[in-house]
């Protein structure tokens, strides 16, 4: 059966929209009334049919307005695409992650037939169809990386090992959130996550980076996390900061339900086979607080989190010019009941 993909924009009119089943599956990220920074991994398994979790890479009713999103930040600035020379084998190694998953995970999307070196690629959402030659760049319209990442969903960093550290040397990001790859092209995984706080002093990079240096082929591994934003705009990046901070003064008690998302990164890491390099995915999800609130103790629970949140913390995730607003917003919907720890709705 065919999947549904939404007509909508992330821009301009922003005529984004979940949903029913969409808002049901979307990743909410608190499991308990408070929260602090943590690395928060864990393996990266099949989850329940529907959910976001099913299959490695997902792909919802979002993804064709997407990936058309994806292909606007491109033609205005091609600097969201960074590979540095020597990851051509990652470059390989990353279409076949994404090329065999969205395969086997949607046949009726996406078919892979492979004979040898000789590759047929069929999107039927996108309407592309091609045969190349796996390995040789001149078989293809543009490097094999580009390629496949205009056909995915979410951020992608691709790191390579080296020296007992991973360093961000390919990327292409087009929906961050107030960060830019072209300034973190080369940095090495503490650098890059350097802004951050409190996450350095309590050891929290120490100790991923430790774990993901042994991170192994067929095991990938995912962990969440999450912000918000005012409109439903994936391009927050740090390039286009004029375009969108004023967005963050127009959010008011009234129409901070339709107004204001949260926003949660479902990060998922994938061991790459032949160059030893990690795929980093950063898929963002949205969810608008009316439509969160239709499950009541998701917005209670949203609602004692922010309260409660670290001041840096609520800096950091550039929530304090909006913050009072949404919380005037929940503060109604929260009768102080008790919820028991975990992420479901009701």
């Amino acid at each position: 059966m065919n999947m549904a993909f939404n007509e909508e924009t992330f821009r301009g009119d922003f005529t984004f929209r979940n949903s029913p089943e969409s808002v049901r599956r979307f990743p909410y990220p608190f499991e308990e009334d408070e929260y602090m920074y943590s690395v928060n991994i864990e393996q990266h398994n099949s989850g329940a049919p529907g959910s976001v979790f099913e299959h490695p890479i997902d792909v919802d009713e979002h993804y064709v307005a997407e990936c058309k999103e994806r292909a606007i930040v491109l033609s205005e600035d091609h600097t969201r695409c960074v590979a540095l020379p020597h990851m051509m084998d990652a470059q390989w190694d990353t279409l076949e992650l994404v090329m065999t998953s969205l395969s086997e995970s949607y046949p009726s999307e996406f078919q892979l037939t492979i004979d040898g070196d000789n590759w047929h690629w069929v999107n039927k959402p996108l309407g592309i169809e091609d045969r190349f030659v796996f390995g040789d760049l001149s078989t293809l319209p543009m490097e094999p990386f580009e390629y496949v990442m205009r056909q995915v969903q979410g951020d992608w960093v691709i790191m390579d090992q080296r020296d007992n550290d991973l360093y961000a040397d390919m990327g292409m990001v087009t929906g961050q959130a107030d960060w830019s790859v072209a300034f973190d092209a080369g940095m090495s995984f503490k650098e890059w996550h350097a802004p951050v706080p409190k996450a350095p002093e309590m050891g929290i990079f120490d100790r991923a980076l430790k774990y993901l240096l042994h991170l192994q082929y067929g095991s990938p591994v995912r962990r969440t996390n999450w912000r918000m934003c005012v409109n439903p705009r994936l391009d927050t990046s740090s390039e286009t900061y004029d375009i969108w901070g004023t967005d963050n003064v127009s959010a008011t008690k009234e129409n901070a339900g339709d107004k204001v998302f949260l926003r949660v990164e479902l990060q998922a890491l994938f061991r790459l086979p032949r160059s030893n390099a990690i795929a980093f995915s950063i898929r963002t999800y949205m969810v608008s607080l009316a439509d969160l609130a239709t499950y009541p103790r998701w917005a209670k629970r949203l609602n004692r989190v922010l309260r409660s949140l670290d001041p840096d913390l609520a800096e950091y995730k550039g929530l304090n010019s909006f913050k009072q607003p949404v919380l005037d917003w929940l503060e109604p919907l929260d009768d102080g009941a008790f919820l028991e720890k975990g992420v479901h709705p009701e």
